[in-house]
């Protein structure tokens, strides 16, 4: 395993920038998780990283080394992409053998490799059969097992879960976490996906415009969002926003605590905040609430998130005392977007 590092790096099409000086420092045998929507550069950062695209300036560092002119093959990495990219002709056996036979090694320690990366992955009984004839998570874990038969310093990882459905997504979302910590790689993966981010990432660097807004610990990033654009993408339903005395007012919907809760110990202050519902959506495991804060921004519409079993008796139509702890409320500058120091509530007229 080995550091990666980018340095001031920038990737420049015509009239378009996709990387916009990005600085990153990921640490070896981390977990490091690139976020954010289509189109914000996470995937053009992760090609460079990888020697697929050239950075139009800046440096890329693998273990210490400079590696802006190495081609991908000198550069120790293993990819895999969204859509496995397997040879359908060939059996899974020499799906994985491909980059061992291209870089010539010796035939006797192919047989070798391959059947300690089949292990590694669970897909010994598989060796024999081709592509189509295995479901979409075992062909990811083809597909990882043949990135991993190189030893490689860094694993880089293109949303490689996204066509899976949602229940085998999950799955794969455990075991890849749980192979990744067993094997210590350092890992850069791609995704859009926040629920991903959050249960995979050591860390989570949150892109848009080809720039990081943010790099964190996973639970750091949703709690202390350094911005607008993180405190709106992280978090479903996202953060609530709210102009309100010059600044907008961020909380997260399950913040809001409902008539007698119980406030957190040792969290501070807590303050009123009326809402107001005007619909009420049952989710099963939870209830989400439509509504506004007459006190503060009457005109402007939140959510909140309670719990099914919570204060059931909550109806559409009526005005509840809730309080939110003032540790909780974001303060963030409306025409930056960028966070600043909390101030007093205050309410309307």
């Amino acid at each position: 395993m080995a550091t990666v590092e980018t340095r001031a790096l920038r990737k420049e099409f015509t009239g378009h920038t996709a990387v916009d000086g990005v600085d990153l420092a990921v640490h070896e045998g981390e977990f490091l998780v690139l976020l954010g929507p289509s189109g914000c550069g996470k995937t053009t950062l992760l090609r460079m990283i990888a020697g697929l695209e050239m950075q139009t300036s800046g440096d890329i560092l693998i273990g210490g080394r400079v590696v802006n002119e190495l081609p991908p093959r000198a550069r120790k990495i293993a990819m895999v992409f969204q859509s496995y990219a397997l040879y359908p002709h060939l059996s899974v056996a020499s799906n994985i053998a491909f980059p061992l036979k291209a870089q010539g090694a010796p035939r006797e320690s192919i047989s070798a490799e391959v059947e300690r990366a089949a292990k590694m992955f669970g897909i010994e009984r598989f060796l024999q059969r081709k592509p189509r004839q295995l479901s979409g998570g075992e062909r990811q874990r083809v597909a990882l097992a043949r990135a991993m038969v190189r030893h490689p310093d860094v694993f880089l990882l293109d949303e490689p879960l996204s066509n899976l459905d949602a229940k085998l997504r999950n799955l794969a979302r455990d075991e890849l976490k749980q192979f990744q910590k067993r094997l210590g790689t350092t890992t850069i993966y791609v995704t859009h996906d926040q629920v991903e981010a959050m249960g995979l990432g050591d860390r989570i660097a949150v892109m848009n415009g080809g720039k990081v807004r943010q790099l964190g610990r996973p639970q750091e990033v949703y709690d202390e969002p350094a911005d607008t654009f993180v405190a709106g993408f992280l978090g479903s339903p996202p953060t609530n926003l709210v102009s309100m005395d010059g600044v907008l007012l961020g909380f997260r919907p399950e913040q809001l605590l409902p008539p007698g809760a119980a406030p957190t110990e040792g969290a501070g202050p807590i303050a009123p905040m009326r809402f107001s519902v005007d619909r009420v959506e049952n989710l099963g495991a939870g209830r989400l609430l439509y509504g506004t804060l007459p006190d503060h921004a009457p005109n402007q519409k939140v959510i909140v998130s309670l719990a099914y079993t919570v204060h059931s008796s909550i109806e559409a139509g009526h005005t509840y005392d809730f309080r939110v702890h003032e540790s909780n409320l974001k303060f963030f500058d409306p025409a930056t977007g960028l966070r600043v120091p909390a101030r007093p509530l205050r309410r309307t007229a």
